[in-house]
């Protein structure tokens, strides 16, 4: 294998803790690099962060760029695409990937531009062609078709959706290098963090389980046993797309294509008939669990298991069960 860096992965991380998105991104830069028989690297910024450095050798990196500064603690997305530039600058990858999160959406067509460089957003896979160029895959025309793109430019640019991809197991007895870099430190930047606030709210990607509403609810007001349900078992309120685009429910909620894509270990599905845009955001669920009164629904084929029969009646003897269990009134 090659020394050259062949794919580079933006570590992202947030107070000191790497985004999961990462090692996700780090096995598919794995196997792209191995493909094209050179190395893969990540770069990564912020402060005290030698030991998520390793960290990243552990899940697959050849070689980790550390920038490692106190004004790179908290992320300023010119100061975090000033020493991005730098390090692709100098490492010149043919393939440069960072999560689709709040961050890497912002940060990436940034760099992207300074870089004069495509970047395809969003991709649900990546694969390399006969002669080693990145296919990036993305869904287009609100999920109807995946899109095959290529990149003419260098480095070939893409952000990934988190829950995508696989991650490698850890293996502390994998060796790399920490390559350590001096931080390009902007004085003004014209942005600054006064203060960090937890706004709650929901995080479906993230949810052990899920229960999803979908067209067979008759009216918002019955997302209320549902979320009851969601509640006694631990879980989150999920939603097919119908319900978002009807104003029911926030977009937070939504699974799918256009939403986010989960990976539970139990999905429930009430009254979902299961297009492809959905199927696809929740197909690697652990356990699927659906409810629904047509046998022909193509949500049933995905299921482990399955009700053919009324919603309502199903969910209101399930919220009965679950309370008795737990010694609920």
């Amino acid at each position: 294998m090659s020394d050259e860096c062949g794919v580079l992965i933006f570590a992202e991380q947030e107070d000191g803790k790497i985004h999961n998105v990462t090692y996700e991104l780090l096995g598919k830069g794995r196997e792209l690099a191995d493909r094209l028989k050179k190395s893969l690297c990540a770069v990564l910024l912020g402060y005290g962060l030698l030991n998520e450095a390793k960290e990243l050798i552990y899940y697959g990196a050849d070689k980790v760029y550390l920038i490692d500064h106190p004004s790179l603690r908290e992320f300023d997305v010119i100061r975090y695409k000033q020493n991005i530039i730098k390090i692709v600058s100098e490492v010149k990858p043919e393939i440069f990937l960072i999560g689709a999160t709040r961050i890497g959406r912002s940060l990436a067509p940034r760099v992207a531009a300074a870089l004069k460089t495509g970047l395809t957003a969003d991709c649900v896979d990546l694969d390399l062609d006969e002669n080693g160029n990145l296919l990036q895959i993305r869904p287009a025309f609100s999920g109807n078709i995946m899109a095959q793109i290529k990149t003419k430019t260098r480095p070939q640019m893409a952000t990934v959706r988190y829950r995508v991809m696989k991650p490698l197991n850890r293996d502390p007895s994998r060796k790399g290098e920490i390559v350590v870099r001096e931080a390009d430190v902007s004085e003004k930047t014209g942005i600054e963090v006064l203060d960090k606030i937890n706004v709650g709210g929901v995080n479906i990607s993230e949810a052990d389980i899920i229960v999803a509403a979908g067209r067979g609810l008759k009216s918002p007001e019955d997302l209320k046993l549902l979320q009851e349900l969601a509640t006694l078992l631990g879980g989150a309120l999920g939603s097919s797309r119908p319900l978002v685009d009807a104003g029911w429910i926030g977009k937070e909620h939504q699974v799918g294509f256009s939403g986010n894509v989960v990976k539970p270990k139990v999905y429930i599905a009430f009254g979902i008939s299961g297009a492809p845009q959905h199927l696809f955001g929740m197909r690697d669920s652990d356990v699927i669990i659906s409810v629904n009164k047509d046998p022909s629904a193509p949500i049933i084929g995905f299921s482990d298991y399955y009700v053919i029969g009324d919603l309502y009646e199903v969910i209101s003897q399930l919220i009965n069960e679950v309370r008795r269990v737990r010694g609920l009134k």
